[in-house]
């Protein structure tokens, strides 16, 4: 088995100038363009530095699942969109895995409407287009995969290539899969080789340890990256420089002067014919577990010792190990019915859905509250919250301060809070007190205001799997879930779910566009969350 040591910094990636195409796009690129590309930041300046030396190997991306619709509507986009900003290595080749029978101008006409082509692109795609093939065949056919390697090892500097395997696949055929790539894509190479698994990494705790247990009796844990999208976007990534980069939210951020945490995910859109492959998760599995615990753990960790992917992610295990399982009687379960008032999906609810199953208990909705009991948070409450078919899109990290000792206002004043939206409209912005302008001496609320469409005027930013795929070429694996991350995940919802699956507990009904069920307003207030409903965040005017 071949191994390789993760680079500590993407300083360490040393990769040959670009084909020709690209160098003269590089040349003409628009202030717009080079200024997205910056937001890469030391990985950019190491890459079209001066008289770097050369990343010899060739690379070859390997996505398995190359016909279903995260391959074309992410995976092969996202590589196009590296491969335009000349981001991709040199000498790279992606090679497409299905049972289905298809073309590489099969997959191009896919692709295309998710691949942002501008006119001036188009010589460019063509060569993209030239470095990708395909591959029909089983996954659980060792045939299949010994014609694979053959295939991979006829490229241009095949034997000696880099392997990048995507399982773009659903989780009942990793066994089958990475058994089959590790006894016959593997040994002959003499490159490094890793792996991406896409969520949900198992059901709950026992099977998701079978999963770590098979995975890590074929590969070591440096080689595999199992993908979390969320610890890709901008503002998430944000958050560790927002906590240590800025002196003064240390002495603030703690049980002292934070009376709770919310970290929310709401989306306007139900189900919609996908009911079928939601049923089998639920929002809680779908979103809770993964996703928001994720960015609490960022939200709550200790300094670590520096930003090497080892130390921040043992600080992140070791606030997950101060979280006890939680409770049923901290949970609020809701799925949302039709508004009859409503018009065209509006009207629909969960149930109406005809890939779901007749009576189905499966929340779309859930508010959680979990302790993260150690020194600086305990007693803090932290609100996990998610749904669906809800008033709007939101994604955001919300920290309330308490409230302001010996009040001389007659209780005019709201409590501060520090908002991260995630998405959409990134942006960072506290809440807080100032004189209403004018002769009355009067509070007000209203806001200090980072919104990046405002403040970064002309810069893209690149979306989240452009971020992790540039990681797994670099092999930084901070951005990626470690399987003791995992464990201790799956330890925290697990009861949970196997109570709510036992009892069949039937999810309180909400309406289609509205905030969740009321349920869920109390028990947050019952934590100590103090909602106003008196201001609301504008997006400001950018022109």
């Amino acid at each position: 088995m071949t191994t390789e040591k993760p680079l500590k910094n993407v300083s360490r990636c040393r990769w040959r100038s670009v084909v020709t195409v690209r160098d003269k796009r590089i040349q003409n690129m628009s202030t717009e363009t080079l200024t997205r590309s910056d937001v890469f930041g030391q990985f950019r300046r190491e890459l079209y530095g001066e008289k770097r030396s050369s990343y010899s190997n060739a690379h070859i991306f390997i996505i398995l699942g190359a016909s279903g619709d995260l391959a074309k509507k992410k995976i092969y986009p996202t590589l196009w969109w590296l491969f335009r900003d000349g981001l991709l290595p040199d000498d790279t080749y992606i090679v497409g895995f299905a049972r289905s029978n298809l073309t590489v101008e099969n997959i191009k006409e896919t692709c295309l409407p998710y691949m942002k082509v501008t006119d001036e692109e188009r010589e460019m795609l063509s060569t993209f287009i030239s470095k990708i093939s395909y591959l029909s065949g089983w996954y659980d056919d060792i045939s299949s995969f010994k014609r694979l390697n053959k295939h991979l090892s006829s490229l241009p500097g095949g034997a000696n290539a880099n392997r990048l395997f995507y399982l773009a696949l659903p989780p009942t055929v990793y066994h089958q899969v990475s058994t089959n790539i590790r006894n016959h894509c593997m040994d002959c190479n003499k490159g490094w080789n890793r792996l991406i698994f896409e969520k949900p990494f198992g059901r709950d705790l026992q099977s998701s340890q079978e999963l770590s247990g098979h995975l890590s009796s074929l590969f070591k844990e440096d080689q595999i990256y199992r993908i979390d999208h969320y610890l890709g976007k901008e503002m998430v990534q944000n958050l560790m420089v927002l906590r240590f980069g800025n002196r003064i939210f240390g002495p603030i951020w703690n049980r002292n002067s934070v009376a709770c945490v919310v970290l929310a995910f709401k989306e306007p859109f139900g189900t919609q014919g996908r009911g079928g492959y939601f049923d089998d998760f639920g929002i809680i599995r779908d979103i809770m577990q993964n996703h928001l615990l994720q960015m609490l753990c960022l939200v709550a960790m200790e300094n670590p010792a520096s930003t090497h992917p080892d130390d921040v992610r043992n600080e992140k295990v070791k606030v997950l190990k101060c979280v006890a399982p939680v409770t049923l009687s901290d949970v609020v379960l809701g799925q949302y019915v039709g508004d009859p008032e409503g018009e065209g999906h509006f009207k629909q609810g969960y149930l109406n859905d005809p890939t779901v199953p007749e009576g189905s208990c499966t929340p779309t909705f859930a508010t959680a509250v979990l302790y993260v009991q150690n020194e600086r948070w305990d007693g803090v409450p932290f609100i996990l919250r998610c749904g669906k078919a809800l008033n709007e899109q939101k994604a955001e990290v919300r920290l309330q301060f308490t409230d302001v000792p010996g009040d001389i206002f007659d209780g005019s004043c709201q409590r501060n809070e520090l908002v991260v939206r995630v998405q959409p409209d990134e942006a960072i912005y506290l809440k807080m007190m100032t004189k209403r302008p004018g002769g009355h001496f009067s509070p007000e609320e209203t806001e200090l205001d980072l919104t990046y469409r405002s403040r970064y005027k002309d810069m893209k930013l690149p979306d989240a799997y452009e971020r992790l795929l540039l990681d797994v070429f670099c092999g930084n694996q901070m951005h990626f879930v470690r399987s003791d991350e995992l464990r201790e995940a799956w330890r925290i919802f697990t009861p949970l779910l196997h109570q709510i699956e036992a009892e069949k507990i039937n999810p309180v009904p909400y309406t289609f566009g509205s905030r969740g069920p009321s349920e869920a307003d109390d028990l947050m207030k019952r934590v100590g969350f103090r909602y106003e409903g008196t201001y609301k965040w504008v997006q400001p005017h950018t022109a």
